[in-house]
């Protein structure tokens, strides 16, 4: 495991009413997208809390930021905070910074549904395994 740098947020809780504002307010195609990735993020284990970071919901393991959903013009991003640390055979993660990656999705372009899957659970795995006490 390569070494990481944790990303703290310290009021993320287990249903952040700012969260659930902006799944509800994201009605549109993207927003749909958006809703059922970041249902998946949520559904990854007990210890998962959220908070809205720079306008992004954000999933965490406890308070450390394991992934994001972004709703941009035209495509969403499923980004991780541990990117470069999942690995990736499908291909499907983007970027060049030090730690983040993500994946782009567009409304008409099919995705590999189980290596993104995938890598939201590795993601939640990883995060996990930084905060184990050893």
């Amino acid at each position: 495991m390569t070494p990481h740098r944790l990303f703290h947020l310290p009021t993320a809780a287990q249903r952040d009413p700012a969260v659930e504002a902006w799944l509800s307010e994201h009605t549109d195609p993207l927003g749909v997208i958006a809703q059922r990735w970041f249902a998946l993020m949520r559904d990854c284990g007990d210890d998962v809390r959220e908070v809205m970071h720079d306008g992004y919901p954000t999933a965490c393991v406890g308070d450390a930021a394991f992934a994001y959903v972004g709703v941009f013009k035209a495509h969403i991003n499923v980004g991780f905070f541990n990117g470069t640390e999942i690995p990736d055979p499908a291909g499907l993660l983007e970027g060049a910074g030090k730690f983040m990656r993500h994946v782009k999705l567009w409304p008409a372009v099919p995705v590999d549904e189980v290596a993104l899957r995938t890598l939201i659970q590795t993601s939640y795995r990883g995060m996990k395994a930084h905060l184990a006490p050893g």
